[in-house]
């Protein structure tokens, strides 16, 4: 799939996690997405929470056998979802590899 402008891809999604509520939510990746480059998705996730002082959540669904661009059917009321193309510099692992830790918000203290 050709990435242009005016493509939704999941690098997009993520930068919207700094001013939205929630995270990413119910996002479709092709099954060949390896596990470090997920990792790394969900750490940049954590580090916007962190950093922004409020509670993030991922919930990415790799799918076997696709590729960006197709559609993918969860099946009765769970609908149908685009799959996002993810892009993979190779690093992911070396970054992960690190296993740093990060704190979670502390929302309960400010009430």
């Amino acid at each position: 799939m050709a990435v242009g402008k005016k493509t939704l891809v999941l690098e997009k999604l993520e930068a919207m996690t700094s001013v939205c509520s929630v995270g990413l939510d119910m996002v479709a990746v092709p099954g060949s997405v390896d596990a470090a480059t997920i990792a790394a998705i969900i750490a940049d996730e954590m580090a916007i929470g962190m950093i922004n002082n409020k509670t993030t959540a991922v919930r990415i669904i790799p799918v076997p056998g696709r590729e960006a661009g197709e559609m993918v059917s969860f099946g009765g009321l769970f609908g149908e979802s685009a799959i996002m193309p993810v892009r993979n510099i190779g690093r992911s692992s070396r970054f992960v590899g690190f296993g740093g830790k990060i704190p979670a918000p502390l929302q309960s203290l400010k009430n």
